[in-house]
């Protein structure tokens, strides 16, 4: 079996930067998404349920990148309800039926990183990630610069996830 790695060197900024230095202060940057009353094409925010909402990772490590956010901020699972639950895999069936439509990928990961020594950049408030995958996603920029292509803007990404996932696309 070989095993297969995502590299995205350019996370690092994130997890060594602006939202841990906000968490630091006190602030979680995943809370205050949920909070922002503002645009949700600024936020990245694709839908807004009762328990939990799904946003894009501005840091994505591909393509369509999308994570589903309990409005509840704990770290644990065992922390949220049952109804939180439900709607988070509503939200994850959604989100994977969306990105199908959109990307025609191969494959996904989905899941969940709890605490630092798992990979998770916000430990303190959990999120669960849905990334797309396509065979031979991994090319030379990622093996040699240790960097991920992105093909397309995050702004373009959202203009089609958020058109496919307002027609009903599951």
């Amino acid at each position: 079996m070989t095993i297969e790695s995502i590299w995205a060197g350019w996370r690092m900024s994130f997890i060594e930067g602006s939202a841990s230095d906000r968490y630091d202060r006190g602030v979680c940057v995943l809370c205050e998404i949920a909070q922002t009353t503002g645009s949700d094409k600024d936020l990245k925010v694709i839908e807004r349920g009762r328990h939990c909402y799904v946003v894009m990772n501005i840091y994505p490590y591909t393509s369509g990148h999308l994570m589903v956010v309990p409005y509840l901020h704990s770290a644990e699972v065992a922390d949220l309800g049952v109804e939180s639950r439900i709607e988070i895999f509503d939200l994850l069936d959604r989100g994977i039926s969306t990105l199908k439509g959109v990307y025609s990928p191969h494959g996904f990961n989905v899941g969940v990183n709890l605490g630092r020594a798992a990979g998770a950049g916000i430990a303190e408030h959990i999120h669960f990630h849905i990334v797309p995958r396509w065979n031979g996603d991994t090319n030379f920029m990622t093996t040699v610069a240790g960097a991920r292509v992105q093909p397309e803007s995050l702004e373009v990404s959202y203009e089609r996830i958020t058109t496919s996932w307002n027609k009903g696309s599951t």
